[in-house]
């Protein structure tokens, strides 16, 4: 059992825990729950200091990011939050003993008033890795069941291996591809814009006649055998979304919970036009326009959209995006959210464009987002949409 004692300048806290022997060191595995953890914890971040023209360093940790913290704030409160990798410690010798007959790792304030180094109970113990989560646990909602968090603490570590073992952690891992993470949607039990999305993906990809046939790599890298994949399920799923739902995750986590999401009115459902679709469960539908305004796209300039060599850009990744953005002032002209635009209707307004085949070039639209924009921006002002 956890045992924690706080008064106005001590704390301590009995964890029990692991003691494991690797060949950097002894170090100790340990559950804490988040407010205890938020309590004792603190990042060394990375800085500059001084005004010298060499650059001298102190702390190992990077800057937090705001959008990161504000992601896992929302994460921490679903209802299957989990964070299964350890967060990792490094406490000062003087704030911790280990009771070999008990197992018990004891962490406390180092404030006897002799102690020149003395540490507060806020300072306990230094973050090497797991930052960002400690700062979204802060948003943890009231109420919330216990959440606990495995920790790897090592006790008086010098900084050079804090240093390193940080290096190692988040160097040496390997991020996962996106576009892996959405297809393990299709396991999901519980229905998501993530889910839906990849279903859509994988709709289009798979159907002959659609003009996305073949060209989606499933988990992120080529498929064996196929030589026309030019987009990443990852970017098809990042640029449907956004028309389902501003905020996936509290989506998800309501029908895991066994609620439907809210309906989109008035401004809410211009931004995004297959919202109140996709809460009827009309995924099929959304799936018909789609694949009719790629239809339309593709018949209106099937020589850039079908070429393979690089210098053409609107079947690759820059011109897919700039056509997602297009798509929802197109179906707002053509219609009202809930209508089935035909490939018909998107034609008569592509037919309007005066950009032809050879100019959908990476001269013509650079690489990155500068050349999205500059293409969604033209087609906007050719087809009188208000770009």
């Amino acid at each position: 059992m956890k045992k924690t004692s706080v008064t106005e300048d001590e704390f301590s806290v009995d964890l029990p825990c692991v003691r494991v022997s690797q060949p950097i060191g002894e170090f100790y595995v340990a559950s804490i729950d988040a407010k205890t953890l938020i309590h004792i914890t603190y990042a060394d971040v990375r800085r500059l200091t001084g005004e010298r023209e060499v650059d001298q360093y102190l702390g190992i940790q990077r800057e937090v990011s705001p959008k990161r913290v504000k992601e896992i704030g929302r994460y921490v409160n679903t209802v299957d939050a989990c964070f299964p990798s350890a967060v990792i410690l490094s406490v000062p010798g003087r704030c911790a003993t280990y009771n070999d007959d008990t197992r018990t790792l004891t962490l406390q304030t180092s404030l006897d008033g002799k102690d020149e180094n003395q540490v507060n109970q806020m300072q306990i113990a230094r973050v090497l890795d797991g930052q960002h989560r400690i700062e979204g646990l802060k948003s943890l909602a009231e109420g919330r069941p216990p959440f606990e968090v495995n920790v790897s603490i090592f006790v008086e570590m010098d900084i050079e291996s804090q240093a390193y073992l940080f290096s190692v952690v988040n160097l040496a891992q390997t991020k996962v591809n996106k576009s892996l993470v959405y297809d393990l949607f299709e396991f999901a039990r519980a229905r998501s814009p993530q889910k839906t999305s990849h279903k859509l993906a994988v709709a289009l990809d798979s159907d002959r006649a659609s003009a996305l046939f073949h060209r989606i790599k499933r988990l992120g890298v080529a498929t064996h055998g196929r030589f026309t994949e030019t987009l990443t399920q990852a970017t098809f799923v990042e640029s449907l979304m956004p028309y389902i739902s501003d905020d996936p995750v509290k989506d998800r986590d309501d029908y895991l919970r066994g609620s439907k999401p809210v309906r989109a009115e008035s401004a809410e459902l211009r931004r995004t036009i297959f919202r109140n679709m996709f809460l009827e469960e009309r995924d099929l539908e959304i799936g018909d326009i789609i694949y009719n305004f790629f239809a339309a796209v593709s018949g209106r300039w099937s020589v850039a959209w079908n070429a393979g060599g690089d210098g053409v850009m609107l079947g690759k990744t820059n011109g897919f995006r700039a056509l997602m953005r297009l798509l929802r002032p197109a179906y707002l002209h053509l219609g009202k959210p809930g209508d089935v635009v035909s490939e018909g209707q998107f034609k008569t307004l592509l037919n309007k464009a005066t950009i032809t085949d050879e100019q959908f070039t990476i001269d013509n639209f650079k690489p990155g987002t500068s050349g999205e924009t500059a293409l969604y921006h033209r087609l906007m002002h050719e087809l009188n949409l208000g770009g």
